[in-house]
């Protein structure tokens, strides 16, 4: 098969959808692999580096787009890379299409082929192309409102791990899951108090176990979180629901009810985020301030520590990259559910549930194009 693997265009995304290693593992396995020039440079890989491990470098992304029968990528197509996609070409990446209608419906236009990386799942219902973002995601996140509860970046002016003799930052992480979890880790390593809240009481007991004492765990529902929040320094969104819709936790009522230079962190925000209030910002321009609460919402947060970033997704996406190319993307979905379950839109046809109901529209049985009759 013919890989492509394009320079992302998204503001301020240094990631690459494959590293030089990856493509060399592709190559011995017989694939072709073009990649456009520089696409790796924000990730510190060099031109040099893909072509020493087999890889061919091509010049523009219409040529990558024109020359693959598979792009593998990071994040979403943005609108200039609408008219490049070919029909029945195979497109391996970040969608969160519930979050976006004109995605969705640029992709059926198209008839590309959209697998998705976040909705790729397992028996036991994890998501192992998810799980290296969101850790980064949950990493990070600490990190980054810990620098906007700066009083020069318009937080309260609190230390997240206070000094001796003053209290550290209450930090409030609604979601228990992989983003929250290690967005605790963080949070209590700088020494902040933390509060975890989760619907999973079976989850909520494993954090009790495994986290140091200034972590505290408790039971999400409407009445206990607006009773966390009114002392809340740094509220971090980390709920995800598989392919769909985050729900709205915080709702635009509850900033009145938040302290003047609260942060809030929404690392949801590119699956739709669950405070009623974050909209997709960027690097560039991360924040907004609404009744005097900092919201940082920025939709591609691994973005900006891209070298980590890129080694940790090709690591879990590529043994599933070669199966695709080894197999075709049909008979590599029909024997692996687990890839079966990352299409999203297929030749026009939305197949993935979360994606028809966020924008109502008509589901197509994901069986049904993975007969012959759909080639």
């Amino acid at each position: 098969m013919i890989i492509g693997v394009p320079k992302e265009i998204k503001n301020n995304e240094n990631r690459v959808g494959l590293t030089p290693a990856g493509a060399a593992e592709f190559r011995k396995a017989g694939h072709t692999v073009y990649v456009q020039t520089e696409a790796g440079v924000g990730s510190g890989f060099t031109d040099a580096e893909y072509e020493q491990a087999g890889a061919l470098i091509l010049p523009t992304i219409a040529d990558v787009y024109g020359q693959a029968e598979m792009i593998v990528k990071v994040k979403e197509p943005i609108q200039e890379e609408y008219e490049l996609i070919r029909e029945g070409q195979l497109l391996f990446t970040y969608f969160h299409f519930a979050s976006s209608e004109p995605l969705t419906h640029a992709m059926i236009e198209r008839k590309a082929v959209c697998l998705a990386y976040e909705t790729v799942e397992r028996a036991d219902r994890s998501l192992p192309l998810l799980v290296p973002m969101s850790e980064v995601a949950g990493r990070m996140a600490p990190q980054e409102g810990a620098k906007y509860l700066e009083k020069p970046l318009k937080g309260r002016g609190i230390l997240l791990g206070g000094v001796p003799g003053v209290r550290p930052a209450h930090v409030l992480i609604l979601g228990g899951g992989v983003v929250g979890t290690n967005a605790a880790k963080v949070a209590a390593g700088f020494g902040a108090q933390v509060t975890i809240m989760d619907i999973s009481l079976n989850r909520l007991r494993e954090l009790d176990d495994i986290m140091p004492k200034n972590v505290v765990t408790e039971y999400s529902n409407e009445y206990n979180i607006r009773t966390a929040i009114k002392t809340a320094d740094l509220i971090i969104g980390a709920v995800l629901i598989p392919g769909a819709k985050a729900p709205h936790l915080i709702t635009r009522d509850m900033l009145k009810d938040m302290k003047p230079g609260t942060v809030l962190v929404d690392v949801a925000v590119d699956q739709g985020g669950c405070i009623e209030t974050c909209k997709p910002t960027t690097h560039e321009d991360p924040t907004f301030i609404i009744d005097d609460v900092v919201h940082y919402c920025v939709a591609n947060m691994p973005g900006a520590v891209p070298y980590t970033s890129t080694l940790a997704l090709t690591n879990a996406t590529l043994p599933y990259a070669i199966k695709l190319a080894n197999l075709g993307w049909r008979e590599a979905c029909l024997r692996d559910e687990t890839l079966r379950l990352g299409l999203n839109v297929v030749n026009g046809e939305v197949v993935y549930k979360g994606v028809a109901e966020a924008w109502n529209l008509p589901m197509t049985n994901v069986t049904k194009v993975l007969q012959p009759a759909h080639v």
